[in-house]
C-alpha cells in the first residue's frame, strides 16, 4: 500500500503492473520511465560496472536520483534531511524546509563547485517506499516553482523502485546497472551534464 504521499508514485515494484504497456528503461534497482524529451545521463564505476549516479535532465533542468535500503519502520528522511541541512549550512549556503508534492522537501541555495560565488537552487525531495528511500535533487529552473519543476516531478512519480530481497545496511545505495543493450561507452555512459556547468556537490548517504 502506499502513503498518501506516494499515492501517485515513485512506486515499489509490488504495487504496479509492469505489464502494463509503459516503456521502461530497466536500470537494475530503478525502473525509469522512458519519456519524451528527456536525456538519461549515467556515471558508471569502471572497476564495478554500477552507476554510481542517475541524472535525468531536460530543457535547463535537471534532477539526480538515488534509491537508498531503508528500515521497515520508516522515518529515514528526516533523518537524512537533518544530515543535508548540517552539510548545506556548514558549507555557506541555506537551505529551509518547506511543503512540496512530495510532503516535507528542502530547498536551497549552495556554492557552486566551480568557484563561482552566486548561489545556485537546488531542492531536496524524500519519498520512503517498502524498505527503500528515494532522494531526488532537483536542479537548474526545476528548484523552483514552475512547469520545468512539474514536469521533472511526474517523470519521479513514474519511477519504480526493484529494492530485492537481500538484507542491506540501512543507507545503502540500493546496486543499480546500465540496460544490457548499453555500455558505458553509448550514449547513456555519458557523464551527467547538469545545467550547471558543475553541479552542486551532493552529500552521499553513509
Amino acid at each position: 500500500m502506499t502513503d498518501d504521499v506516494r499515492a501517485d508514485g515513485p512506486w515499489d515494484e509490488s504495487e504496479i503492473d509492469l505489464g502494463d504497456g509503459i516503456e521502461r528503461i530497466d536500470l537494475g534497482a530503478l525502473l525509469v520511465p522512458a519519456t519524451e524529451g528527456m536525456d538519461l545521463q549515467v556515471q558508471v564505476d569502471e572497476q564495478t560496472g554500477s552507476i554510481v549516479q542517475v541524472t535525468l535532465a531536460m530543457k535547463e533542468c535537471a534532477v539526480q536520483v538515488q534509491p537508498y535500503a531503508a528500515p521497515r519502520s520508516g522515518g529515514m528522511w528526516s533523518d537524512v534531511r537533518a544530515q543535508i541541512k548540517k552539510s548545506i549550512s556548514a558549507s555557506g549556503g541555506l537551505v529551509e524546509e518547506a511543503d512540496g508534492p512530495f510532503g516535507i522537501e528542502l530547498r536551497a541555495q549552495v556554492k557552486p563547485t566551480d568557484g563561482g560565488k552566486s548561489l545556485q537552487s537546488v531542492r531536496f525531495v524524500g519519498a520512503e517506499g517498502p524498505r527503500w528511500f528515494l532522494r531526488a535533487v532537483f536542479l537548474g529552473k526545476a528548484s523552483r516553482p514552475g512547469p520545468e519543476a512539474v514536469a521533472l516531478e511526474a517523470v519521479v512519480r513514474g519511477l519504480v523502485v526493484v529494492r530485492g530481497g537481500d538484507a542491506m545496511p540501512v543507507g545503502a545505495p540500493i546496486t543499480m546497472r546500465l540496460p544490457e543493450a548499453l555500455d558505458a561507452g553509448g550514449s547513456s555512459g555519458r557523464p551527467p551534464i547538469n545545467p550547471f556547468e558543475r553541479g552542486p556537490e551532493i552529500t552521499e548517504i553513509r
